[in-house]
């Protein structure tokens, strides 16, 4: 089972710093042995309660940059804390390297702290009834796989109930079953909490009292009592269990410890001081787990400073802001001018029409049949990646409209194998620009489309791809080409550009021999279908103006097109490579793709950028239901890729 530890420094001990730290990444160390998959820290400075995880080994995690910047700065404020006239507060903080149990570590949520409505928590254990509890609080907003969150939950509803923290340990208590120890710090409440019902608690605390420590086994804290000048900093120093079925509130203010029953008699008769609510000051709770690392964004859209080639004028506007040209789309009358050549006169199939099944090929579809009046075939290329979710959408839609739906098929085994060998290669050297490598295999459909054209004689396709909006120069830009008029398109990328893309990609070969497997045949094709065959294809959002809520209402009120259940965006939910490759551009540059596309609807007034920020939180959630749905169809291991990409070097 998990580790879990902790510290309390009574504020005024004069205790060296540097040493406060010494003994805490002494408790990651030993507590690893009970896990490695996984770890984190919560810091109570008096303050605020500052989080951090991360999916490493804890060894690895308190060597890291960002654990050094957040529990630093903590032990500055403290070592400072009488500065400019405030009071000094106890330094207190707890710790978890994690086994895994319940949910991936590669999710930052299931990672402990776990805090939700004002309580970070710590567990070791197993709430095994974790689902009926949800089931049995419906006004609970679930964020992770882990059990640890209802409890957290739990406390904070039975906290407001009681204004007491041993009552609502103990109310808590009675509601689960399974095994469960606990250190808790809420927002409101001056105190630590500790608790069992299976007594996998230990506590050291020195004669003094200026110190305390816990950890999960008996075995920990004595070896950190016998540790280098342990005892000449703390002094002689006692060792005792939290017995199984009781709890230990700790006062922030003078270590103060008053034991409790979490289980069995009520206590509310128990003269608890600090344990109880009294109007009491409220903390702020800092998670720097998904923070992006104080990234400057611009002042006009939401771009950070890592996105390629980026620089910010005296006002704070980017570049991409400033050169922005405003969409300017031809028009329905010079799109139906524009078909009116290739029109049956006697009902027969008239165009073909790509159609993935995603938001804008569907209007697309939906456009060229009901408002054109066309005649449409749709045509869909599966090499391996296409959702069900997008399967579906396309059976609604052509369904509905009546519509003949041509599907080519590749051989997706072998697809799928060169994706998991070219992901495979890429973990071995992360390398942003190369990310695209995992999409060249799709990159076959425009020369399905072409051979469609030749079988069916139908001349006119159409492409419902291909608006600024959703523009990704980012994507060229990380292979160190900076951006230039393509027509809003890839096929009409510069010749200049082109070449410089195929050095990248050739260098990275050089660079990466694992490239070189037997997927590199089909990923020159890939470049040859897209920047070499000239591309005549009709694109419908040249002609039409782009607005999501147009496009995804009148699909969504139609055809009852289905939208995915671990995003709240409605782009590139049919494609199942998406999810895997934002986690990657989020977790390694500090942005992903809908960041981008949200930008560019500041910039045609679409939205605000208070709007798209908001937006841009909700989007950037990890999909991890979908991340380990590709990996499975790919046949690489999820847990291990994911391990490399959270490790890999960072932008910022």
């Amino acid at each position: 089972m998990c580790g879990i530890f902790g510290v309390v420094f009574r504020p005024s001990v004069g205790i060296d710093p540097e040493f406060a730290r010494t003994v805490v990444e002494r408790l990651y160390k030993l507590s690893e042995t009970r896990g490695k998959e996984a770890a984190g820290l919560a810091i109570h400075d008096g303050r605020s309660i500052q989080l951090l995880k991360e999916a490493r080994a804890a060894s690895v995690f308190i060597q890291t940059d960002h654990y050094r910047e957040v529990f630093g700065g903590a032990l500055e404020h403290w070592a400072n804390g009488e500065a400019n006239g405030a009071a000094k507060k106890a330094l207190a903080m707890i710790g978890h390297s994690r086994l895994v149990t319940n949910g991936f570590q590669s999710t930052a949520d299931n990672n402990q702290p776990v805090w939700a409505n004002g309580v970070v928590g710590i567990h070791n254990g197993i709430i095994v009834n974790d689902a009926e509890l949800w089931k049995a609080h419906p006004e609970l907003q679930r964020k992770s796989e882990v059990d640890t969150e209802v409890l957290v939950n739990l406390l904070r509803i039975h906290f407001d109930e009681t204004g007491n923290a041993a009552e609502a340990t103990r109310r808590s208590f009675e509601e689960i079953r399974g095994a469960a120890s606990i250190a808790v710090f809420m927002n409101d409440l001056e105190s630590l909490l500790l608790a069992t019902n299976t007594g996998s608690l230990f506590r050291l605390t020195n004669a003094a009292n200026s110190f305390l420590a816990f950890a999960s086994e008996r075995f920990i804290v004595q070896k950190l009592a016998t540790s280098p000048d342990f005892e000449r900093h703390f002094g002689k120093s006692t060792i005792a269990q939290v017995r199984a079925g009781t709890g230990v509130l700790v006062s922030l203010s003078d270590l103060a410890q008053t034991e409790f029953h979490a289980l069995g008699p009520q206590n509310g008769q128990l003269k608890l001081g600090a344990a109880t609510k009294a109007a009491p000051k409220r903390v702020d709770i800092v998670d720097h787990t998904r923070r992006a690392r104080g990234l400057r964004r611009c002042k006009q859209c939401i771009l950070p400073e890592t996105y390629p080639f980026m620089d910010f004028d005296d006002q704070g506007v980017c570049r991409y802001c400033r050169n922005w040209r405003r969409i300017q789309p031809k028009g329905a009358d010079a799109l139906a001018k524009a078909v009116e050549p290739y029109r049956s006169k006697d009902g027969s199939p008239d165009v073909i029409v790509a159609f993935s099944g995603g938001r804008d090929s569907s209007y697309g579809l939906h456009y060229i049949k009901t408002v054109l009046g066309m005649n449409p075939v749709a045509f869909t290329y599966d090499w391996g990646f296409v959702t069900d979710l997008a399967r579906r959408n396309q059976a609604r839609i052509c369904g509905k409209l009546g519509v003949e739906h041509i599907l080519r098929s590749a051989d997706i085994t072998t697809k799928r194998r060169y994706v998991r060998k070219n992901v495979e290669a890429w973990l071995k050297q992360p390398e942003l620009g190369m990310v695209t490598l995992f999409t060249a295999g799709d990159k076959e459909f425009y020369s399905h489309a072409r051979q469609l054209r030749h079988e069916t004689g139908i001349k006119l396709v159409v492409f419902s791809t291909g608006n600024m909006i959703e523009d990704t120069p980012y994507k060229t830009g990380l292979c160190g080409i900076r951006e230039g008029d393509h027509g809003m398109t890839l096929t009409g990328m510069p010749f200049k550009n082109e070449m410089a893309l195929l050095r990248y990609y050739a260098w990275n070969y050089i660079k990466n021999p694992a490239y070189l497997n037997e997927s590199f045949l089909d990923t020159l094709n890939a470049y040859y279908q897209t920047f070499v065959v000239k591309d005549d294809f009709l694109y419908l959002f040249h002609y039409l103006p782009w607005r999501e809520e147009e496009i995804v209402g009148t699909i969504r009120r139609e055809y009852d097109w289905e939208v995915a259940t671990d995003t709240t965006s409605t782009w590139r939910i049919g494609d199942g490579t998406a999810a895997f490759y934002n986690y990657i551009y989020d977790t390694i540059a500090g942005f992903t793709e809908d960041e981008v596309m949200l930008s560019n609807m500041i910039r045609e007034g679409h939205v605000t950028r208070a709007q798209a920020m908001k937006k841009s939180d909700e989007y950037r959630v990890p999909r991890m239901p979908s991340i380990r749905e590709y990996a499975q169809l790919a046949g690489f291991n999820c847990e291990e890729a994911l391990a490399v990409i959270n490790a890999a070097p960072k932008l910022y």
